[in-house]
């Protein structure tokens, strides 16, 4: 088993309330959680309107299948979230 933790930080510049914030991320908890492979969850900045931190475990039965599963997930995140991507990480355990 092999194990990523991919991290994402956002900014979200004119984000003026919690709810925007919630709008502008849309929904990465329901579109990436489906997948059995991958846990999701808010993991920084929840009080800041104009910022946002997601994180997402992978795991796969190769390194090459967790590398091309988060590479496919930075992609995709970049179509959906309405902000900027100012960090991304990627931890194997």
């Amino acid at each position: 088993m092999h194990i990523a933790i991919l991290t994402i930080t956002f900014t979200l510049p004119g984000c003026a309330s919690l709810k925007e914030k919630r709008t502008r991320v849309g929904g990465l908890h329901q579109r990436f959680g489906k997948n059995p492979a991958v846990a999701v969850c808010e993991s920084g900045e929840l009080d800041r309107h104009d910022a946002s931190e997601w994180s997402l475990v992978v795991v796969q039965t190769s390194k090459r299948e967790v590398e091309s599963l988060c590479a496919q997930i930075e992609d995709k995140i970049q179509g959906i979230v309405d902000g900027r991507i100012m960090n991304i990480e990627r931890e194997f355990i």
